[in-house]
């Protein structure tokens, strides 16, 4: 079956301009109704996405990489626990990325990435990637545009490595508005029991929304590709987020058609005593 997201104008599959101003992060174009629909809806697919992840660990063939970038409070946790809620663990894993360690901050920025990639059978969650040391980096005066370019360059080659050796790339852009980021920020800050998840650093980011838009409208428009495209959800409904990536993840997962094995001829018809 077709990955029909590939034909809508939120999957960015060739490099060029993006503008994230144009693309509404309050729309619902794959929502089946209200929230309660829509949540009905993610817990019916819940059921084929495990039986295709099964599937997908049982033949040991392909790899899938499912990336999530977004602001502060987009829904990269809440997407991972929505949209993963029915599977078994086993064969999946989800890596959130922190500020380098000393380790990590010793080698280049891709290392800690390509330790952590999925291995044949595995779906992988980046919470978080390789992305932040573009992004985070370059906003906040780390690195400049000629580093910048070099890292997209990287990056590139890096996904296509990916993509020659059987993982397929799932890029996801939670996209958010500014106002549903502090409606969410201010739940965190007035709530005694999630201020845990918000710090200092979290407002500063958020003063700088305009440079942080800025680039990752550059890295989306640099590294969109037919082999790693960019899919930009609107996020401002968490039901309509969770719906999309799950329904993209199903395309996805559809296209590779992955079937069980047939597992060894010698035990055809054997009965056991």
């Amino acid at each position: 079956m077709a990955n029909p997201f590939k034909h809508s104008p939120l999957c960015l599959s060739k490099p060029g301009p993006v503008s994230l101003a144009q693309i509404d992060p309050a729309q619902r174009p794959f929502s089946v109704g209200d929230k309660e629909a829509d949540r009905k809806r993610l817990a019916e697919l819940s059921e084929r996405l495990a039986q295709l992840q099964d599937r997908l660990y049982a033949a040991r063939r392909n790899k899938l990489l499912l990336v999530l970038q977004g602001m502060d409070t987009s829904g990269k946790d809440g997407t991972i626990r929505s949209v993963f809620q029915g599977i078994d663990p086993l064969g999946v894993h989800a890596i959130s990325y922190k500020v380098p360690t000393a380790q990590e901050a010793e080698r280049d920025f891709l290392w800690r990435h390509h330790r952590d990639v999925p291995a044949v059978g595995e779906i992988v969650i980046f919470n978080r990637s390789h992305y932040e040391a573009v992004v985070v980096e370059y906003v906040t005066g780390l690195i400049n545009d000629a580093q910048r370019e070099r890292r997209y360059g990287h990056i590139r080659a890096f996904e296509q490595m990916l993509a020659d050796s059987g993982t397929t790339p799932v890029k996801c852009f939670l996209h958010i508005s500014k106002d549903e980021q502090q409606r969410r920020l201010q739940r965190r800050i007035d709530d005694p029991d999630r201020r845990w998840k918000i710090d200092e650093s979290d407002l500063k980011a958020r003063a700088l929304w305009n440079n942080f838009q800025h680039a990752y409208e550059l890295a989306l428009g640099a590294t969109a590709a037919p082999h790693a495209p960019w899919y930009v959800v609107p996020s401002d409904s968490k039901s309509h987020r969770n719906l999309m990536v799950m329904q993209i993840l199903l395309g996805v997962l559809d296209e590779l058609a992955p079937t069980y094995p047939p597992g060894p001829a010698s035990l055809i018809g054997v009965r056991v005593e």
